[in-house]
This record gives structure tokens, sequence and C-alpha cells, in this order.
């Protein structure tokens, strides 16, 4: 399986209320916004640069 064919799961357990604005623009690049959404990226090391930036707010499904 080829590094751009893998997927992860990125979903999102706390709001971003009260979050600075670019915390609350990285959940939307990631697809999110809502509490519990599920979205699913590329395994890429901006999405997981992206992830790491907000760990607080959002986890990777297995």
């Amino acid at each position: 399986m080829s590094a751009a064919a893998k997927k992860i799961k990125v979903r999102q357990i706390r709001s971003g209320i009260g979050c600075t604005l670019e915390m609350r623009e990285t959940l939307k690049a990631l697809g999110l916004g809502k509490m519990n959404r599920v979205t699913e990226r590329a395994d890429t090391k901006e999405v997981r640069g992206m992830i790491a930036k907000i760990p607080h707010l959002v986890e990777v499904v297995e």
C-alpha cells in the first residue's frame, strides 16, 4: 500500500468555543466543526501537523 493511499480518520472530541482563531481555522481545514464529527483525510505530514497543533480538540480513530 503506497503512502498516498493511506487514510486516517479524525474525530472532534471538544468544542472550538473559547479557542483561538487559528485553532478554529485548523478544525475547519480538517473538515470538522461540530462535536463527534469524523472526517477521513490522507495520511500526510501536513495533516499530521494540523492534528499536532490541536491534540486537545481531536483524536485519531483507528
